[in-house]
């Protein structure tokens, strides 16, 4: 058996999320298949991380097994054959047998898009997410700062988790801004759930003055979300890449 590592991008519109679920459209469930009527196993391929339905990738990892007699050079288009057209493997590599796409992770890089105020694209529906106030950018990339480094971010958690440890670490947060919309960049650790949706929402509300920039360090010291911002939409968040090193 090999291991396998594959680097995935994917427009989550039309699907319920990375995970399997029965009787639902998932990309774990489309990938798992197509390996399986190009070799005729059964696998389980491993994600990084699972996205949420309407969540993006652009730099997706999965590791799974298989026992293939398909040339290496040759596999990544005999699966991105069998593909639905939205979903594409941008790489297939051998990997070492104990690594894990999700556990062998050391940092991620999540992009979020939001189009600010006007009215809403309709062409980029799907993957621009939309928030209808104007926003001041120097205090967004200002308020940013506060969540640098290592923190309890339960504040910027979905109460509906099963997580108990919430201490993450963020490395890095850039914000750009062409025309009417901004592009928000995470780097960290790891994320809880709907951590940079809620972190997004925050910056915004800051950037609009509807929330004072303190709240945020209230939000990190007391782990109560009542002091962030509002839960983003998920179809403006893509997961940009994972490194391993």
């Amino acid at each position: 058996m090999e291991n396998y590592k594959i680097t995935i991008e994917y427009n989550g519109t039309n699907f319920f999320g990375w995970q399997k679920q029965e009787g639902l459209r998932t990309v774990q469930g489309e990938l798992e298949r197509a390996i399986k009527t190009l070799s005729g196993q059964d696998v389980t391929v491993e994600g990084c991380g699972r996205t949420d339905k309407g969540v993006h990738a652009l730099g997706q990892v999965a590791s799974f097994e298989m026992d293939s007699k398909i040339p290496l050079k040759n596999l990544k288009t005999a699966l991105n054959d069998l593909l639905p057209a939205d979903i594409r493997i941008k790489k297939v590599e051998t990997a070492a047998p104990d690594f894990h796409a999700r556990f062998s992770a050391k940092r991620k890089t999540y992009r979020y898009v939001v189009q600010v105020g006007g009215q809403r694209s309709a062409i980029k529906y799907g993957t621009c997410a939309f928030y209808p106030y104007l926003v001041n950018l120097s205090a967004m990339q200002s308020a940013s700062k506060l969540l640098l480094g290592k923190h309890n971010f339960k504040g910027f958690c979905s109460t509906n988790t099963n997580v108990t440890n919430f201490e993450r670490e963020i490395y890095n947060i850039s914000i750009s801004k062409r025309g009417s919309v901004y592009t928000f960049e995470v780097t960290g650790n790891g994320f809880l759930y709907n951590m940079i949706r809620i972190i997004v929402g925050t910056l915004l509300d800051v950037g609009r003055g509807h929330l004072p920039e303190e709240n945020i360090a209230k939000a990190l010291k007391s782990g109560e979300r009542k002091y962030a911002g509002v839960t983003m939409e998920p179809n403006g968040l893509f997961l940009k890449n994972v490194q391993y090193i």
